[in-house]
């Protein structure tokens, strides 16, 4: 890309040449130490001191003078020159070593001046050597060479002419303004290079949190994706296995509406991974919405996990004791896949046949409590392999992300148990409400025989409710932590997915 390109000109008409005032910024802002071709520019600077001494020297004091028509001193003769021209060359090592450089300035230029030579010969060297000091040094070394190198000036003029007051007073003045100079440099420079951090900090933590917030949003995304996929494929496989054994068992009696109906569920379980695929491909499209997350699902999507996995041949029993439009959309969403992915590990660990309960009540004023337990399968239990899938990896992250408590081991009379406590926004009253057509708690229960498929009728109680057997005795708030297992103590193999 060309400087035409760059700067928004067209051809020929070349980039504007930086100002005077921002290349004296540009000099200013850099640290000495730092700047490019340096010996270079202290050649030049050398050279230019010595130009300057030389004809200072000869305007100063004219040969013949006795040194007090002009300036005070007279032309240098034989040595002096000698030490005038060689007080300039230690400015080489100034930006490195400040202190040393004023030092053999000071040494160079003081039998100078105990000679009576021209006294403002060599100022530039001298002046130039303070301001480095002050630009590179701390204040206290800057204040120390300061008063320093009064009482040496003080001394050295006392002993030449000590009726010239005027003179030291000018002297001191252009010494401490070389070194507020320097000193004054030297706190700009600091305060850019501290704008300039500041600067680079603020883009790095934006950096950091676009990253955090990517990494968070591809974890979200792979767990939806894992719940819905591994759900929906587990279903797919358990009928598939059904119709095959229909198929296979016995060829001559051949049991079409059985093999009709699982190849039916299959089509609707495939229908409905569509459906909710398709829906969070479309959540990653909505930028616009508040949240970013579209619609999620929630308790009310609860009944239809219940159903898909009774046509695998689950017993499902389903009680929520909480009103769907009481939970926050993120803790609806976090019952809803945390119920999904149990289901599915209960049906792909067990079997069929296997007695899963599913209870959602209220924590008192504050939470609701998730409850997913299963008996385990039936006979002898399948040999188990240790797997490293993400399902319950899953289930501890959608737990932690909004702040609740999860508790996944098997059970000491067998099956396996899935227990989280969640947090629950309040209504405006300050009470949880709960669901049901008449005042008090209600609880619908739902059971299904997994050998016919057909749904009993609900028994719908105002005010209390009966739980299938299985979920008889822990699915209380008093038991429901009971149990050696927590979080930590789940082992690889025993109850995790692909």
């Amino acid at each position: 890309m060309s400087a035409e390109t760059v700067h928004g000109r067209g051809p020929g008409q070349g980039a504007r040449p930086p100002r005077l005032t921002e290349r004296i910024l540009a000099v200013v802002n850099r640290d000495p130490r730092d700047a490019p071709h340096q010996l270079r520019k202290d050649l030049v600077l050398v050279l230019f001191c010595v130009v300057h001494s030389v004809v200072l020297a000869f305007v100063t004091a004219p040969a013949g003078s006795s040194g007090q028509e002009i300036d005070s001193g007279h032309r240098p003769e034989g040595f002096g020159w000698v030490l005038l021209v060689a007080s300039a060359l230690p400015l080489l090592w100034r930006r490195h070593h400040s202190g040393l450089c004023l030092l053999a300035v000071i040494a160079l230029i003081l039998p100078y001046h105990t000679q009576d030579f021209a006294h403002s010969a060599p100022s530039a060297q001298t002046y130039i050597a303070l301001y480095t000091v002050g630009a590179t040094s701390r204040p206290v070394r800057t204040l120390v060479v300061g008063i320093g190198l009064l009482g040496l000036i003080l001394t050295v003029m006392w002993g030449i002419n000590p009726h010239e007051a005027m003179e030291f007073l000018r002297t001191a003045g252009w010494v401490f303004a070389s070194l507020f100079l320097g000193f004054d440099v030297r706190i700009y420079r600091q305060y850019v290079a501290s704008i300039v951090e500041r600067a680079e900090r603020a883009e790095r933590t934006r950096e950091e949190e676009a990253a955090r917030r990517v990494a968070e949003e591809r974890l979200r995304i792979a767990r939806d994706l894992h719940d819905l996929l591994a759900h929906s494929i587990t279903l797919i496989g358990v009928q598939t296995s059904v119709a095959s054994h229909v198929l296979t068992v016995d060829p001559e009696r051949l049991d079409r509406e059985a093999i009709a109906k699982a190849l039916d569920d299959i089509s609707e379980t495939c229908r409905t991974a569509r459906g909710e695929l398709r829906s969070t491909l479309e959540v990653l499209r909505e930028a616009e919405l508040p949240d970013g997350r579209g619609a999620l699902p929630g308790l009310d999507g609860l009944p239809d996990l219940a159903a898909s996995a009774r046509t695998a041949g689950a017993r499902v029993t389903l009680s929520v004791a909480v009103e769907a439009e009481d939970v926050p959309a993120a803790v609806g969403a976090a019952v809803y896949r945390i119920v999904q992915e149990a289901l599915t590990n209960a049906v792909r660990h067990a079997g069929q046949g296997v007695r899963i309960a599913v209870s959602v009540r209220p924590e008192g004023s504050w939470g609701l409590r998730l409850s997913v337990e299963d008996d385990g399968p039936a006979g002898a239990a399948p040999p188990v392999t240790s797997t490293s899938g993400y399902g319950l990896v899953g289930m501890r992250e959608r737990v932690r992300s909004v702040g609740g408590t999860l508790d996944a081991a098997p059970r000491e009379q067998g099956g396996f148990a899935v227990r989280a406590v969640l947090p629950l926004r309040l209504s405006q009253n300050g009470d949880v409400k709960a669901a049901g057509v008449k005042s008090g708690v209600t609880e619908v229960t739902e059971a299904a025989d997994s050998r016919t498929g057909s749904v009993e009728a609900a028994d719908v109680k105002a005010g209390s409710a009966t739980v299938g057997n299985a979920a008889r005795g822990n699915m209380t708030g008093g038991n429901a932590a009971r149990g050696n297992a927590t979080e930590g103590n789940v082992t690889a193999g025993e109850r995790d997915e692909a």
